[in-house]
């Protein structure tokens, strides 16, 4: 396992979203670059992984971004709120992990564990209960990650990138 000695978990603040828009687009493009023609993928990050997007989001008191950093960057970090994804009959209180990414250098360090627990606490302090994420069908590792973490998958869903529609899974942790 790798570590990363000096590194932090804390809440972010609007003064991050400049760096937190940087290092969403790194991290998309690392794990899903592959599967998607240049100019939607440009598009897709030009239009929702920008600085306005995270000061948007960072600014909306229903939602909880974490940040991971060393004493260098940003390696990772955990988005949650209010649950957005088509679940049927949606419970009213549900809470919904919407990203969590790493950057492939810090990866298998448990960075990614040590987000998502800050993520459900929060989401459980706030009683967002049940607890939703959508997952790329083709990410396994994610999908054991919150397997672990007791969700179970409970439907799918089409999620749009420019002209390619991916098979995402939704999982829900009772």
């Amino acid at each position: 396992m790798k570590t990363t000695p000096s590194l932090t978990i804390r809440r972010g603040t609007p003064d991050d979203a400049k760096a937190l828009a940087e290092l969403a687009v790194v991290t998309f493009k690392d794990a899903f670059g592959h599967l998607y023609a240049p100019e939607d993928l440009d598009d897709f990050l030009a239009t929702k992984l920008t600085p306005l997007t995270y000061l948007r989001l960072l600014r909306d008191a229903a939602c909880g971004v974490w940040i991971a950093a060393d004493d260098e960057r940003f390696v990772g970090f955990c988005t949650a709120g209010p649950c957005q994804l088509p679940v049927e009959a949606l419970e009213a209180r549900a809470g919904e992990i919407r990203q969590l990414y790493v950057r492939r250098t810090a990866q298998g360090s448990g960075i990614g564990t040590r987000l998502l627990r800050r993520a459900l606490d929060w989401l459980e302090e706030q009683g967002r209960r049940p607890v939703y994420v959508g997952v790329w069908s083709g990410n396994h590792g994610a999908q054991r990650l919150y397997a672990r973490h007791g969700f179970e998958k409970v439907g799918e869903y089409g999620y749009r990138v420019g002209t390619t529609v991916d098979r995402e899974l939704i999982m829900r942790r009772a």
